[in-house]
């Protein structure tokens, strides 16, 4: 019987190359070199096994047991990573991001938003509309290249409040894409499920990732 991952999983219950090397490289490693020695001692003495195979089967092995070894390196270097990112979102306490979303935050008369254009555009407009959805004011920005790009809002006679807005980018016939974007401030940090998240004024929890710029 010519020993291989296949016996192996096979005496290890039918587990998975994957589901050996996950049970732990030096218990798989023993079980192979206990079957190996047993398999020389029986074997055909007319037809013994050559260096070739010898070779070949612990090579394997070794195979099983280096993947194991480097998942586990990986794994810690994740950890640590994890944590790293966790110290570095600590200076982010107290501080504006730019991140996602279509609101904007008017006080004394004034608001300020952002967005960004997938290209370049002929004509950018940014509606304004309140609470209820109507259109309460209409900017025109005119032509402006793609990338990020940032407007201030003079309310004049809107009270102050919670306002949202949406943008409207062509060129020539052809709409270009845009992706609005607000202002926050972050509140704490926290760590789930492995990502880093952000407690933000009023956008909530966001991931650290969908952080576009630090103000």
């Amino acid at each position: 019987m010519t020993l291989t991952l296949d016996t192996l999983n096979t005496l290890n219950g039918g587990r998975s190359g994957t589901a050996v090397a996950a049970a732990g490289g030096q218990g798989t490693a023993d079980t192979f070199l206990k079957l190996l020695v047993t398999q020389m001692q029986n074997q055909d003495p007319l037809n013994p096994m050559d260096n070739a195979q010898v070779t070949s089967q612990i090579a394997q092995i070794n195979t099983v047991t280096g993947i194991e070894s480097l998942n586990t390196t990986v794994a810690g270097l994740g950890a640590q990573f994890t944590q790293l990112q966790a110290l570095q979102g600590v200076s982010l306490v107290g501080r504006d991001v730019t991140l996602e979303g279509n609101a904007l935050q008017v006080a004394n008369g004034q608001g300020a938003g952002a967005f960004t254009l997938a290209g370049t555009a002929d004509a950018v407009k940014v509606e304004v509309l309140n609470g209820a959805g109507r259109v309460v004011d209409t900017l025109q920005l005119g032509a402006l290249g793609s990338g990020q790009h940032a407007f201030r809002w003079d309310a004049g006679k809107n009270a102050d409040g919670a306002y949202t807005f949406r943008v409207g980018a062509s060129a020539g016939a052809a709409a270009v894409a845009a992706t609005p974007l607000v202002v926050d401030r972050v509140l704490a940090v926290s760590l789930s499920g492995g990502k880093l998240m952000l407690d933000t004024l009023r956008s909530g929890a966001v991931e650290y990732a969908a952080v576009r710029s630090v103000n």
